[in-house]
């Protein structure tokens, strides 16, 4: 019999919905706690609350901490599952595939439903996250989200909708596995992944996102701040608009790193256009090119490697070969 681990951290899955109201909010009590203690399932379950908040207010602080306590425990189970809220979900589980070390399962999973609503979907993908984690198939495949019925890989999945129960999607890659009534079956496998340990959170990193129409104004004011590095989500295949070039400029003069990923939720950003402003143009410049990640994903990324090094090549060569 496997021993797992439950990490419960807050979200809509440790919520309740007020039938007077409607609204959803906390509890004082998480209403999955010890559930799986009544189940008839083959694993001894162990329960431990680190924090508990709704998950726009996690921090990429919070994330560490999960990181650490998974490495800390990591000698004492067979898997671990993480509940937390929907909102930053995949950033958490991009978050802790790119600095855990460990083959061992961990899978993450939430709910769009609160437990007293109708078609709550918390205990059964509470339950299906648990049987994915004692699945000897689920070793080796870093970290894994599972929910509706899906096993999506931490570096693809993204939510697409705002309250569908079917909102976590692997655009362009699709699902990594499925969840049956008798089965967890694995039709994809990870070719290749690298991680990237850390102790330490500290650096302040800019997401911004291109429109028509830009200018330089918001870049200056971001480089007023004197940022640790800047993502932008940029334009199609990766191009921004000609007016923001001279406020670009001086991040690329002061060593600032700037990864640039494309605002579109399919494909990746290539150096095709030459124009002012282009991808081949950018690349040119010193923009490094990230290879398919989103935006908030890319941020959390060079958040971890500039805790390693801020050396403009071994940043390029992080992000542009696939992991």
């Amino acid at each position: 019999m496997k021993d797992i681990l439950i990490i419960h951290t807050g979200g809509t899955i440790s919520m309740l919905e007020n039938k007077n109201t409607g609204e959803v909010t906390t509890t004082n009590q998480h209403p999955l706690t010890d559930l799986s203690h009544q189940l008839d399932f083959p694993a001894h379950v162990d329960e431990i609350i680190p924090f508990s908040v709704p998950s726009p207010q996690i921090t990429p602080q919070h994330m560490l901490q999960l990181a650490n306590k998974i490495g800390e425990l990591a000698a004492d189970y067979d898997g671990f599952v993480i509940t937390h809220g929907t909102d930053t979900l995949e950033e958490t589980a991009y978050f802790l595939d790119l600095v855990l070390e460990t083959n061992k399962p961990v899978i993450i999973t939430g709910a769009m439903r609160s437990t007293n609503e109708i078609g709550s979907d918390a205990l059964y993908n509470l339950i299906s996250s648990l049987r994915t984690a004692i699945s000897d198939e689920a070793r080796n495949k870093g970290v894994l989200v599972v929910m509706n019925d899906e096993i999506h890989t931490a570096r693809n999945v993204t939510k697409t909708s705002t309250s569908n129960v079917a909102t976590f999607q692997s655009p362009q890659y699709g699902p990594i596995g499925i969840v049956t009534k008798e089965s967890i079956i694995f039709h994809h496998t990870i070719l290749s992944r690298m991680t990237y340990p850390t102790n330490n959170i500290n650096k302040n990193v800019f997401l911004l996102k291109a429109y028509a129409g830009m200018n330089g104004e918001m870049l200056h004011a971001l480089y007023q701040a004197k940022p640790d590095g800047l993502v932008i989500e940029g334009l199609g295949q990766g191009n921004l608009p000609k007016n923001t070039l001279t406020s670009l400029n001086q991040f690329i003069h002061d060593l600032i790193p700037v990864i640039l990923v494309s605002r579109c939720y399919q494909g990746i950003v290539q150096p095709t256009y030459g124009y002012d402003g282009g991808g081949k143009h950018l690349k040119e410049m010193g923009v490094i090119f990230a290879n398919g990640l989103t935006g908030p994903k890319a941020r959390l990324k060079l958040l971890i490697t500039l805790e390693t090094t801020t050396d403009a090549d071994k940043l390029k060569g992080m992000f542009e070969k696939d992991d």
